[in-house]
């Protein structure tokens, strides 16, 4: 990504940040990741129950590290041992979760979500369940409309994690989704393989909770 005039970048987070704010989503900007560690503790409690889905950019930020200090109930879907059904049983727990960390596939300027998953279980939890959902999203994510964001992770996200996951699909060859070659193609065509991580598309505008999703903007580039 071509470097973003810093004068430029602030323009479009405040202008983000109202937006999601007028979405009943409360939303912050951190200039690195120590501030945004900083301000995560003051978002939850010692002794909350946190779990997330999977993210690069918790891993790149040290969030997860804190998770791991014994001062939170930490559901570790990743904690070495674990079976099948133990990791599926921690994906149901976090519904009941006081707080649920996750990034976002895109966030618009209009202050709406972009999420698209295979498995789910992360975008349901951003949806319902969990007390409070704390998003984190590097400057990268920023997109003016949901026509961009869908743009994104076809070209960006979805052929990333497809190669970080080993998924045997047309984007982690070409690194692109194969709908993009057809004119007017819609937003949920793709191809039709078992590996697949493109199956349900969410969109999280106007919230009816104020302020249980909140969201990060963290001036770096993270994650996908």
């Amino acid at each position: 990504m071509e470097k973003i005039p810093m004068e430029v970048l602030d323009l479009k987070i405040r202008k983000t940040i109202e937006n999601l704010k007028k979405n009943n989503m409360d939303a912050y900007c951190c200039e690195n990741a120590a501030e945004a560690q900083a301000l995560f503790k003051t978002l939850v409690k010692p002794g909350d129950t946190i779990t997330h889905g999977g993210s690069e950019t918790l891993k790149q930020l040290g969030v997860i590290d804190l998770l791991k200090s014994g001062e939170y109930n930490y559901l570790d879907r990743s904690a070495p041992g674990l079976s099948h059904a133990e990791v599926e049983e921690i994906y149901r727990k976090a519904y009941f979760a006081d707080v649920y960390l996750t990034s976002s596939n895109a966030v618009t300027e209009n202050g709406e979500l972009y999420n698209v998953d295979g498995n789910s279980n992360r975008v349901s939890a951003i949806l319902y369940g969990p007390k409070s959902v704390i998003v984190f999203v590097g400057y990268n994510k920023l997109v003016r409309n949901i026509d961009e964001a869908v743009t994104r992770v076809k070209t960006i996200a979805a052929p990333a994690n497809t190669i970080r996951l080993n998924c045997d699909t047309p984007c982690n060859k070409t690194g692109e989704c194969v709908s993009l070659k057809k004119k007017g193609a819609e937003m949920c065509e793709g191809c039709g393989g078992d590996g697949r991580i493109c199956c349900n598309y969410v969109v999280s505008a106007q919230q009816r909770h104020k302020n249980r999703i909140k969201v990060i903007i963290v001036k770096e580039q993270l994650g996908y």
